[in-house]
Order: structure tokens, then C-alpha cells, then sequence
């Protein structure tokens, strides 16, 4: 159990990567399973629950992880559902200090009891304006489309449907070896043809030409992990780094890395925490951004990441503060809604515990 410091909980942290249906409460899912009649659970003990699940998801396999959301997606059918675990999940990242956050999840995966796709999005949105209600937080959406299915261009049009009610721009998650994104491209262009955001899962189950393809054919603002980039960085016998075409274009471009280090060990993308390239990202200063990916599944929090950091590569409030504000400017938020949070929340907030810079 990984003890988190008192300073870390409280600074005001942004988080970009974070899916809806790896972050429910074990209690919820136990609640929802009995109300919908769910009967796969292999627990009823909320505590026995959270264990299974998240050994079951730390087998260094990206499909074997995956397919632990069988249980969360089971229970995220209804309308009441979807309210209720969206809600609860403003609460939880509130209170973990986080005052903005881009949560995704895959509106196809919630039809299986009749919901018709607008549905599920405005039962989503409706929870997380009732969860963030009265609480230091913003919370906008980010529509993700399954790569191994074939409704992308139809998750597109959904995301520009309610861009103005809450959803900031369109994702593709699922299964990366075989499953490209460039199948995708339909759907990127409707995305670019109207002007709005793009991130995708790239470079963590698949090496650089999956980051390669997500930048240059399908229009990705920002990298869903992108951890294999470490593959065109050189360690040289001087300790100093040489950065091969792909690692320094991203670089000097800003992309932001959405690295997400538990899940990235737990899925088998990288050994441990110790050898997780953000330690060296960071060092060479690209726009690193830390996050949660699945809080249930990675039995984690946003602080408790970055205590991992501070604990694994000696990270201080002010690094903290520093990817904070990497994910801020990188956020799918107005450019005056960004500025208006690390000026007027962020950088107030790290100076009020100590942090510098």
C-alpha cells in the first residue's frame, strides 16, 4: 500500500486519461449488479471485489486487462446507472484534489439493454454536473470509439452532437496490435473536418509506427500513453540522450504524453515503475502528463502516481506542479478556460504549499 503525502492529495492536479469504466466503486458495481440483475460477479464482498478485480487486471497483457471491464460495463446499462457512477466518480476525483479532468469511456458499450447512443452520453454528462456540483472540479468528456469494432464514424458525429454540452473531443480505445487507428480515418476526418479534438491510444501496446500513424494520418493532438517512444530515444556512453526523428518531432511539437505508469507496468507495456519512461520524458523535458487510466483496475488514485514518482525518481511538489501545468495547456478546454486555471487555481495552489517555479 503505497502511503500518499498529505500535500500531494491536496494540490490542485489535472488529469487527461482516465476511463469511466475502470474507476467505479467496488460497492457501486455490487449494487448496480443486484438492481440490474447481473449475476457474473465473482464476489458480493466490496472489498474481496476490488482485490479480484485488480489482480485479475495486473497480468501484463493488455487483452487480459481489458478484459476485466466485462463487470463494470455489465452494470453501466441503464440510465440510472450511468448517472450514478459518473456522479460518483466527480466525487472521488475531487476529492482527490484533481480540478479539471477529461474522463472517456465508449458510449457503444452501453446500448446492450436499449439505451440509443445520445442516451448514455446525456446520462453521463448529467452525472458528472451533479457530482462536480458544489465542488472544485470541471469535468468534460472525451468519446472513445473501439478500434476492433467498426462505429467510429458514428461515435464522431455523437462527440459533435454534445461538444457543447460537455464533450471535448473523440478517442479510439481498445486492442492496439492489429487494430490501427488509419482503419479509423473516416471518423478523423469528420473530427477535423469540424474543427475538434483528437487523442489517441498509441505507443502502448504497439511500438512507433503506431505513434507514428496516430500523428501524421489521423490527426492526434495528444498520445494515449506513448511509451514506446522511448524506443527511438538512445542512452549514449556519456549519459547524455540522442533522439531519433519520431522522438524529437513529438518533442518539439508539445505533444502531450498522457502516461499513465500503474497501468502501464500492470499491462505489461513497461517492467516497473523504475523503468517506465517517464522518468527519462520528464528529464528531457516533453509535455509528460500523469494519469490514472483505470483507478479500479490499478487500484490507484492521481496522487498516489505521483507519490510512486516522488518515491521512484525523487519528484518534488514542483515537478508535480510542472506536468500539472503540461496537462493544463494540453487540456481540451478553451485556451482562456485553460489559462484561467493554472493562473487562478493551479499555480495558487502549488505556491500555497511550497512549491516553486
Amino acid at each position: 500500500m503505497t502511503h500518499v503525502d498529505e500535500s500531494i492529495r491536496l494540490a490542485p492536479k489535472v488529469l487527461l486519461h482516465d476511463h469511466l469504466d475502470g474507476g467505479l466503486r467496488p460497492v457501486s458495481i455490487i449494487d448496480l449488479a443486484h438492481e440490474t440483475g447481473y449475476d457474473g460477479l465473482p464476489t458480493t464482498d466490496p472489498q474481496e471485489l476490488r482485490h479480484v478485480i485488480s489482480r485479475g487486471a495486473n497480468r501484463n497483457d493488455l487483452v487480459l486487462y481489458l478484459e476485466t471491464f466485462a463487470h463494470t460495463v455489465a452494470v453501466m446499462q441503464t440510465r440510472e446507472a450511468l448517472e450514478r457512477v459518473a456522479a460518483e466518480c466527480a466525487e472521488d476525483l475531487a476529492d482527490d484534489g484533481i480540478v479539471y479532468a477529461e474522463i472517456r469511456f465508449a458510449p457503444e458499450l452501453h446500448c446492450e439493454r436499449g439505451l440509443e447512443l445520445d442516451e448514455v452520453v446525456e446520462a453521463v454528462l448529467a452525472g458528472f454536473e451533479r457530482g462536480s456540483s458544489g465542488r472544485n472540479i470541471t469535468i468534460r468528456v472525451l468519446c472513445s470509439a473501439m478500434r476492433q469494432r467498426a462505429a467510429s464514424v458514428e461515435i464522431a458525429e455523437l462527440a459533435l452532437r454534445h461538444r457543447d454540452q460537455g464533450v471535448c473531443g473523440f478517442d479510439i480505445a481498445g486492442p492496439e496490435a492489429g487494430f490501427p487507428p488509419a482503419r479509423h480515418l473516416d471518423a478523423f476526418a469528420r473530427i477535423m473536418r469540424d474543427h475538434f479534438h483528437i487523442t489517441i491510444h498509441a505507443g502502448e501496446a504497439f511500438g512507433l509506427p503506431s505513434i507514428a500513424e496516430a500523428l501524421h494520418t489521423c490527426g492526434a493532438e495528444r498520445l494515449g500513453h506513448g511509451v514506446r517512444l522511448i524506443d527511438d530515444i538512445t542512452r549514449n556512453a556519456d549519459g547524455t540522450y540522442s533522439l531519433g526523428r519520431l522522438a524529437a518531432f513529438v518533442r518539439d511539437r508539445r505533444v502531450a504524453l498522457e502516461m499513465c505508469p500503474s497501468s502501464n507496468v500492470h499491462v505489461g507495456a513497461v517492467p516497473s515503475i523504475a523503468e517506465h519512461p517517464v522518468g527519462v520524458m520528464a528529464e528531457l523535458r516533453y509535455r509528460v502528463t500523469v494519469n490514472t487510466d483505470n483507478r479500479l483496475m490499478s487500484d490507484t488514485t492521481l496522487s498516489k502516481e505521483f507519490q510512486l514518482l516522488s518515491d521512484t525518481f525523487g519528484w518534488t511538489l514542483s515537478d508535480i506542479r510542472w506536468t500539472t501545468v503540461n496537462a493544463m495547456k494540453s487540456a481540451f478546454l478553451p485556451f482562456d478556460e485553460r489559462l484561467a486555471l493554472i493562473n487562478r487555481v493551479i499555480k495558487p495552489g502549488f505556491a500555497m504549499l511550497g512549491a516553486d517555479g
